[in-house]
């Protein structure tokens, strides 16, 4: 089977080596596909093409997912991108908040006093 090339979109292993220096791994764990990213300059004159157009992307919080899929690029190459512009600080990242445990529970003065309630019937 022969593969068609997408419209608008290069996948040519060249390409992706170009994109990241040859590189096939971020040298940072800070991203996962949930990571949310955030600019925090404006593109100068003289940046790759796809660096631009992620700190255009992220001038609100964006996720790494929809990175990827704003460029067209394999999640792999898009981290591998993100740690440059991280290692240089031109964007940050976050990941989503979750409720710590601790926080969901009930408060022990009120498990206290429905202890005593039972206790009492």
């Amino acid at each position: 089977m022969t593969r068609r090339p997408r419209p608008g979109r290069d996948d040519s292993p060249d390409r992706l080596y170009t994109l990241t220096g040859g590189r096939s791994r971020s040298g940072s764990d800070a991203f996962d596909l949930v990571t949310l990213v955030v600019s925090e300059c404006d593109p100068v004159p003289g940046m790759q093409s796809e660096h631009i157009a992620i700190l255009r992307m992220c001038k609100r919080p964006t996720a790494v997912v929809e990175i990827a899929a704003g460029l067209g690029l394999p999640v792999g190459i898009v981290r591998i991108m993100l740690s440059d512009l991280l290692d240089t600080s031109r964007i940050s990242a976050r990941h989503p908040r979750t409720a710590r445990v601790a926080d969901r529970l009930p408060d022990p003065d009120i498990l206290e006093q429905v202890l005593v309630g039972l206790r009492n019937l």
